[in-house]
């Protein structure tokens, strides 16, 4: 009998045996010569029957040898490809690929939900079409191991306590001296990988430019920016190569097709170990190089590997047990980063995260409560990492006012537009969640901020969080990316110098293809969109709901992103 713990068993053994595969296939040494190697492996999950296919994509292109020493997973190039079980099972016979590229901290297991609605949309109204979400380079240094054994305390105990997995023993999280061949990990190279995998992936260029849509979400739009004005044979009098012949139009979810940062204002955290670009490119890559400045991008608080890790063994309880009572937050290892994360997260004011009283660990919650407090715009206070999946229920809730106090002046830009909540009663009630699609039902509280002002409506939550909690925990490619190239941001914010500037080579390219741009009524470019863009407003939409929103919204209409993207790849215009 098929049930819903059959299927997660199944799901678990795919997944690890994929793993293992797959780290097999890719054993290679560093700086090899690549000779068409590509592996692809089905991916088994627990989605919905959408009619929709999944695999995990594979290709060997290794990095020039002036990069130097890397581990042999980094010279391999991934994706999660997503096509029709009805359409044609070769790329290059779709009707259109939309190829995307990851925001910051992201990776390709993010676009599951986004990429999965809009195949299966276009399929509705007759078009077979792919979606591939890119993987950047720097992803293969994580270990998913934990993570696909599909049991939450397995994972705990293997990221944090040592215990083996499948034979295996976590390696520790990546320090800086090991990762300095991400030095030279910047734009350069990153729209380079993206050229590299069409032209493997997809060799006649007439295909590339007839059926490849190219984009990407929040910084994913400035790098198609980037690959739409490149050059790739260093001649600019053949544009056979160029970026914007490589694709038939853009698209750009929550952000805009640019070669700019301007337009993701609050998308990095200002505690971030970013250097300080105005010491030059010379100065900033010397210190890349040297490692002296950070050559992966973190922060002090859930914005680092150790503590990103939690997304997704937060999301495996989910998985198992949506209203089971949880024990991750007990069952942690107390650290210093965990703890520091937990206060940051769990406390309504100043004077909890300063006591750390009452933490997380003292209250109640279901598996779902403790994934929503992670995710949601009603709690996390962050807005790049916010989605709107629902809201707390089950007891008294609180105003979270802690970093920033419900409607002051601080709250806009890096901490979102949403009121923050937070449970108020330690050792009480079991905290449970109201998914999106049951707020304003006629059995909901209601819940109201100390000013009277509602936390949420029905009209402001869009993402299923069980979903959600599939793509944190199932994907065989991660949802975050644990190990952000510095330089990468660095060479945008770098835009003007000659290093960077001369990238730029076919500027025309950004304007030379239709462009699809979708926002988030309440993300990054919130009331702020630039007029001539014509944007499609996703209404209540936060800047992660635009990749994570179930596929019928609460209005009782299909979800407006993979429905737009479904339009656009039927008809570029």
């Amino acid at each position: 009998m098929d049930t819903p713990r059959s299927r997660r068993s199944t799901w678990r053994s795919a997944a690890l045996a994929a793993l293992l595969t797959a780290g097999a296939l890719t054993a290679v040494a560093p700086g090899a010569r690549a000779q068409g190697a590509r592996t692809e492996t089905p991916v088994t999950t627990t989605a919905p029957a959408d009619g929709v296919v999944e695999s995990v994509v594979r290709v060997k292109v290794p990095l020039p040898a002036s990069f130097g020493a890397r581990p042999a997973a980094c010279d391999w190039l991934s994706y999660l490809r997503y096509r029709s079980s009805a359409g044609p099972a070769a790329s290059a016979d779709a009707d259109r690929i939309l190829v995307a590229q990851p925001g910051i901290l992201e990776g390709a297991g993010a676009f599951d939900s986004v990429a999965r609605n809009t195949v299966a949309r276009a399929a509705e109204q007759g078009s077979h079409i792919e979606f591939w979400a890119l993987d950047r380079r720097s992803n293969c240094l994580e270990d998913r191991t934990g993570i696909a054994s599909g049991d939450q305390h397995t994972a705990v105990d293997y990221y944090y306590r040592g215990k083996q997995v499948a034979g295996r023993t976590f390696d520790g999280y990546v320090g800086n001296g090991r990762l300095g061949w991400m030095a030279k990990l910047g734009i350069e190279q990153t729209v380079r990988d993206q050229y590299d995998l069409l032209t493997g992936e997809l060799p006649d260029r007439s295909v590339r430019k007839d059926k490849v849509l190219c984009g990407g979400h929040s910084l994913g739009g400035v790098i198609t920016g980037y690959f739409a004005t490149a050059d790739f044979d260093g001649n600019p009098a053949t544009t056979a190569d160029a970026g914007q012949n490589q694709c038939a139009g853009y698209f750009a979810l929550d952000t805009t097709v640019s070669t700019s940062l301007a337009d993701l204002s609050g998308s990095i955290p200002d505690d971030t170990d970013l250097p300080d670009v105005g010491l030059g490119y010379g100065a900033v890559q010397a210190g890349l190089d040297s490692g002296l400045f950070p050559r992966s991008l973190s922060a002090p608080v859930l914005l680092n590997p150790e503590t990103m890790t939690l997304l997704a063994i937060a999301g495996l309880g989910a998985v198992d047990d949506l209203g089971g009572e949880a024990d991750l937050p007990r069952y942690l290892p107390a650290n210093v980063n965990i703890e520091a994360t937990n206060r940051f997260m769990f406390s309504k004011d100043t004077a909890t995260f300063v006591s750390g009283t009452p933490a997380v660990k003292d209250f109640r919650l279901t598996n779902a409560a403790v994934l929503g407090s992670l995710m949601d715009d009603n709690s996390v206070p962050l807005a790049f990492l916010q989605s709107s999946v629902g809201f707390f229920d089950g007891g008294p809730i609180a105003d979270k006012n802690f970093p920033a106090a419900n409607g002051s002046d601080a709250q806009p830009g890096l901490f979102g537009t949403e009121y923050k909540a937070i449970p108020d009663r330690p050792h009480g009630p079991l905290y449970t969640w109201r998914d999106y699609d049951r707020v304003g039902d006629l059995d909901d509280p209601g819940y109201r901020s100390a000013d009277g002002t509602p936390f949420t409506a029905a009209g402001k939550e869009v993402t299923d969080i069980r979903e959600l909690a599939r793509s944190l925990a199932e994907q065989p490619l991660d949802f975050t990316e644990q190990y952000f190239p510095t330089k990468l941001v660095t060479d945008i914010e770098l835009a003007t110098s000659p290093q960077v500037k001369r990238l730029v080579v076919h500027p025309d390219g950004i304007s030379a293809n239709p462009t699809l741009t979708v926002l988030a009524g309440d993300g990054l470019l919130a009331g702020r969109a630039p007029a001539d863009l014509h944007p499609v407003i996703a209404d209540g939409y936060q800047h992660l709901d635009v990749l994570t929103a179930a596929p019928v919204q609460n209005n009782g209409l299909p979800e407006p992103v993979s429905t737009n993207l479904a339009r656009f790849a039927r008809s570029p215009e």
